[in-house]
């Protein structure tokens, strides 16, 4: 992996001006792990006023001494970098962000302010004699990253204690890497934990969905239990640990959730799917009913929605992905047997649901499926019900997919209704599925007018034959659909 030009020509730049400047923080992370950073960011001695003066193509709009340079790039990742100066951060009486931020007097004072020792490297640009580009590392980020683990610079009750939400990216930092978080790190959470009180409900969504997101979300979740944080994020999943389910279930509650939630990242299914998943039986403790494995849970699904909503709008999810997960939570135990449930209330399944939703929806079930310990996600009957569902989502071949009607034909032959209009629409709809373009309001007229010429028995003739027709491409496409889902 090399670095990218616009970023050399940043610190270039700088330097040539009498500047120190170094890469730092995640992306020298990311480039020591050979992975492509989702960002660059620079550091330098420099002043904001003087970075501006070297880079006329900025914008400089905080207190946090950051400049961002517009590179006109084509790659979106690297059409802005952040250049900050060295800084130094005091007092955090909010538990989130510093009251007063300095400049620091060397790098070194700059990279002791920050949160991970993976996070806390510099690197300098590649000399031109240089083979590799030397890291400043003066926390042994280097030996974590090889080790696999996230550890605090420094001491971790300070750090936490700066800035809560540091608890919560650890975690998901051991997620997002599939790293271990340090033992002294993971004390100082469950030490600290309370003060996740005071972050703000819109960071630790974003920090929470990137868990969810990660290859390894549930064990992210896992980690919030351990560490005491998910009491304060999403205490709800807590309740549902330890509690036992009926027959049809092999783990417990939460186990479950988790284990529905794993399948859903195993198969890349997407944020909706993957919160729908982990929270689609939350009410389960508050409705059981019994012990062993006769116990219930009635309503669950619709209790489940409420709090499903309670959930996502305490941590500010945006309104329509919280309609959407509630959603599925609401419908994930619809009843279907291929011998039972007629198309009709497929229909009224695909309504209430949406017929964009449903193949979300499918996939929740499939994750309920695996997260009850079940071998297999996707049955037959789940396969039949998917044929199902196309088939009453298409719009079915009738005469109201014509350019004209009964009334025009009235209209234009001068007729009284009667079983001719019928006749000569079915006669026209063969017309137009033998060749769709002829569904054109001025050729229909034109054929209107000579079926309207024909005798009688002619036109019943053309008709019968039109039916036939019809029925032989509905069977075509039914058969079609029952192939693609394997059914029969």
């Amino acid at each position: 992996m090399t670095i990218p030009k616009e970023v050399k020509n940043i610190i270039g730049k700088l330097e040539k001006a009498g500047f120190e400047a170094y890469i730092v923080g995640g992306c020298v992370r990311d480039f020591l792990l050979a992975v492509e950073p989702n960002d660059w960011d620079v550091t330098t001695n420099a002043k904001p006023e003087e970075i501006v003066k070297i880079f006329p193509d900025s914008f400089y709009e905080n207190k946090f001494l950051t400049v961002t340079v517009k590179t006109e790039s084509k790659n979106l990742k690297l059409a802005e970098i952040e250049i900050t100066t060295y800084r130094s951060e005091q007092g955090y009486s909010d538990k989130r962000h510093p009251d007063e931020v300095k400049y620091a007097e060397n790098l070194e004072d700059d990279l002791s302010r920050r949160d991970f020792t993976v996070n806390a490297m510099a690197m300098e640009s590649k000399k031109q004699k240089a083979k590799i580009n030397k890291v400043i590392d003066l926390y042994d980020g280097q030996n974590d990253l090889k080790n696999k683990i996230i550890k605090t610079v420094g001491n971790a009750e300070e750090r936490f204690s700066e800035d809560a939400l540091r608890m919560l990216r650890a975690v998901r930092f051991a997620c997002v890497l599939n790293f271990s978080i340090e033992e002294k790190t993971f004390e100082a959470i469950k030490k600290n934990a309370i003060w996740m009180e005071a972050v703000s409900k819109e960071r630790i969504k974003d920090e929470f969905i990137k868990i969810i997101m990660s290859p390894s979300a549930g064990k992210g979740i896992e980690l919030l239990r351990e560490t005491g944080l998910l009491k304060y994020i999403m205490p709800e999943l807590l309740d549902g640990f330890g509690v036992t389910q009926n027959k049809h279930h092999t783990f417990d509650c939460y186990q479950h959730l988790l284990k529905s939630l794993e399948y859903a990242v195993k198969k890349d299914f997407n944020l909706y799917v993957r919160m729908a998943s982990l929270l689609h039986d939350i009410a389960k403790p508050k409705v059981k009913v019994g012990e062993g494995e006769s116990s219930t849970f009635y309503n669950h699904e619709i209790v489940g929605a409420k709090m499903c909503f309670q959930i996502l709008n305490r941590l500010k999810f945006p309104k329509k992905d919280i309609e959407k997960i509630t959603k599925l939570v609401r419908y994930h135990l619809f009843y279907y047997n291929v011998d039972e449930v007629k198309e009709a209330s497929v229909r009224r399944l695909v309504r209430q649901v949406g017929a964009e939703n449903m193949e979300e929806l499918l996939q929740v079930r499939q994750a309920d499926r695996i997260g009850s310990g079940v071998p297999k996600a996707e049955p037959y009957k789940l396969r039949h019900l998917k044929y199902l569902i196309e088939k009453v989502s298409k719009d079915p071949i009738s005469v109201k997919m014509l350019k004209v009607n009964g009334g025009d034909i009235m209209e234009i032959l001068n007729i009284k209704p009667g079983p001719k209009i019928g006749q000569i629409l079915d006669v026209l709809l063969g017309y137009v599925l033998d060749s769709p373009k002829n569904n054109d309001r001025k050729i229909l007229e034109k054929e209107i007018i000579k079926l309207g010429n024909l005798k009688d028995t002619e036109l019943k003739g053309l008709a019968k034959k039109a039916g036939t027709e019809i029925e032989q491409v509905e069977t075509k496409q039914d058969q079609t659909t029952k192939s693609k889902y394997w059914v029969k």
